[in-house]
């Protein structure tokens, strides 16, 4: 670093008078002509420390692999996204969607790696499994994700053991069963409606089926295997069930619309394991908020890319207070109100 330094050669730099020493020019305290020189230097040194400071911050990169678009997986990486951006972190971040196709996952999982990247947000339970499958050792973060352990990603729930952690979107299933009480306090029978193929909604179907036995209501599992098959099922149980409850499940909720608006014609509520889908039609849910669970994620791998923790120690994190969520247009429509 070379700093040139300029002097005003029109003024003496010393002057002895009376055997004292006096400074003039552009040191003189009196005319204070040093005080811009001086300003100035401090200015350029503080702006030559801060460019030091900035070019030695690591640049990460992030891949985010997202298995399909729906609102809830989009409000978890928007989440994801806005926390990374408050972090006082270079991190160049690519999104990639898979459309809802499992070959995709894994297409994109490696070309993540390729790419050396630092970190992998997957979102949802097949893009997670694609990145698992393809590394061990990038760090992954995984979102909406309702039981890690049961899907093999993680050994245990509080301490991972694998280069993976994140969050979970387990519902308050106890209170969403209750929910089509109070909705609907003479309902007898109700039907858990959720795609064969998402090993994360059998998990929850089972938890919904103890919850219904808990209050009386005869529960049955109602699955299928082809999105063509979602109306005619929905019309087959109409008469048979009061209300239909649905987990969180990446087919069913690209298809609540569908889903909702079949069964109102036959005067059957849907209960859905996440707020987004009440503008899809469903009526109501205690709900966990998506866009907060990315924002818990990006906690999360500020702590992985500082150095500051990794996944094998970092537990599954949850969202712990759901809020309870009505769509009041539909409540009116099907003639139902809430009873406290």
């Amino acid at each position: 670093m070379t700093i040139l330094l300029s002097y005003d050669i029109r003024y003496p730099l010393f002057i002895i008078v009376n055997k004292k020493l006096y400074y003039k020019g552009v040191l003189n305290m009196g005319q204070k002509r040093w005080w811009p020189l001086f300003l100035g230097f401090m200015l350029l040194i503080t702006l030559l420390m801060l460019k030091h400071k900035n070019s030695n911050k690591k640049n990460f990169k992030i891949g985010i692999l997202q298995f399909v678009e729906h609102e809830a997986l989009d409000a978890s990486r928007q989440g994801f996204i806005d926390g990374i951006n408050k972090l006082n972190l270079n991190v160049q971040i690519e999104y990639k969607n898979a459309q809802g196709d499992q070959s995709n996952c894994t297409l994109i999982a490696n070309q993540f790696v390729a790419e050396n990247c630092d970190l992998i947000f997957a979102i949802a339970t097949p893009a997670a499994q694609s990145t698992a499958a393809v590394t061990s050792k990038i760090p992954i973060l995984i979102s909406a994700v309702t039981n890690p352990v049961d899907v093999n990603l993680v050994k245990s729930n509080q301490k991972p053991d694998t280069n993976i952690s994140g969050t979970s979107d387990l519902a308050p299933i106890s209170k969403q069963i209750e929910l089509i009480k109070k909705l609907k306090p003479n309902a007898e029978s109700i039907g858990i409606l959720y795609s064969s193929s998402e090993a994360n909604s059998k998990f929850q179907a089972e938890i919904a089926l103890g919850e219904a036995q808990k209050l009386g209501l005869h529960a049955k599992e109602i699955t299928f295997s082809q999105v063509t098959e979602i109306q005619q099922i929905v019309e087959s149980i109409s008469g048979k069930v009061d209300a239909i409850y649905t987990p969180t499940d990446n087919v069913v909720a690209s298809n609540m619309t569908l889903i909702s608006k079949t069964a109102m014609q036959f005067g059957i509520p849907v209960i859905c394991g996440e707020v987004n889908l009440l503008s899809k039609g469903a009526v109501g849910t205690f709900g966990m908020d998506y866009y907060e669970l990315g924002l818990i994620n990006a906690n999360q791998a500020e702590k992985i890319l500082t150095g500051q923790d990794i996944p094998q120690n970092m537990p599954i994190e949850y969202i712990k207070d759901a809020k309870l969520a009505l769509n009041e247009e539909v409540l009116n429509k099907l003639n139902l109100s809430f009873m406290n």
